[in-house]
């Protein structure tokens, strides 16, 4: 299956922040909720509100409550979670990014605009003149654009390279294969990447087996992020741990990116 326009779609979905308004308007069927729905801007530019304040204006008949020290949205076909100190949203068995985490202030748990209103099927926009406005969708989020098999091997082959990095690191080593698929100096599916052998085996777990183990929780969960469109390490296309191996070709040909955990990246 070619999932390279999917692949490029949601790495521009991603990147979106919301601009800083001028005007302090977060319109909802005509209504200004900026202050009550404690909306403010959080590093770049991304627009944090109230999760129950704008999920009660996008989704009047679902139920927000407070449980396990999460707040959970809840209705007719959707379940949603958000954890404060954790960089993801869960909603219906998906997992959206939050490079920022939720935030916990005053006792209101506060989440992007954006994400929120991509979980509950409403729309975003942005102008200078209106500030943010959102339209209601149906409540609920769309179908994960991802296929189980995409997720069964990007978890798979993350888990196998990652073991012990951290989250960033896990993002960062399947943004490099998701930008191999897109390159057309590779093949164009997942599974097709990770077992490509044009040039010999291209990852460690294939030639040793480690790919078929069951992955980590947090690896599954990394897969899921990557999958929905969260990136790391830009637009790297090889990854190198230099302490654990005598070829360092990628190295000494090709361009340095950033390093995360005992993982170099390169493009």
């Amino acid at each position: 299956m070619k999932i390279k326009q999917t692949i490029l779609g949601l790495a521009l979905t991603a990147a979106l922040v919301l601009p800083a308004s001028a005007a302090d308007v977060l319109s909802v069927n005509g209504q200004n909720l900026w202050d009550q729905a404690k909306a403010r801007l959080v590093g770049g530019g991304t627009t944090y509100v109230s999760l129950r304040t704008v999920a009660g204006a996008l989704a009047p008949d679902a139920r927000v409550a407070w449980e396990d020290g999460a707040a959970w949205v809840r209705g007719a076909g959707l379940t949603l979670s958000a954890k404060p100190g954790d960089q993801w949203m869960t909603v219906n068995g998906r997992a959206l990014y939050i490079p920022y985490g939720v935030r916990l202030e005053g006792g209101t748990t506060l989440v992007p605009v954006r994400a929120l209103a991509r979980a509950l099927g409403g729309q975003v926009e942005w102008s200078a003149g209106a500030g943010v406005t959102l339209t209601p969708g149906d409540g609920r989020p769309d179908a994960a654009p991802y296929t189980e098999e995409d997720l069964y091997w990007m978890a798979r082959i993350i888990s196998a390279e990652s073991r012990g990095e951290p989250l960033l690191g896990k993002l960062a080593v399947g943004t490099v294969v998701l930008n191999r698929v897109a390159s057309d100096e590779f093949p164009d599916t997942i599974h097709d990447v990770i077992f490509d052998r044009k040039w010999g085996v291209q990852f460690t777990p294939v030639a040793n087996g480690t790919v078929y183990d069951e992955p980590t929780q947090e690896s599954l969960l990394a897969a899921k992020l990557v999958l929905d469109g969260a990136r790391a390490a830009g637009d790297s296309l090889y990854f190198i741990a230099p302490d654990l191996t005598n070829n360092h070709w990628v190295m000494e040909n090709q361009t340095f990116v950033t390093t995360i955990g005992c993982h170099w990246f390169y493009h």
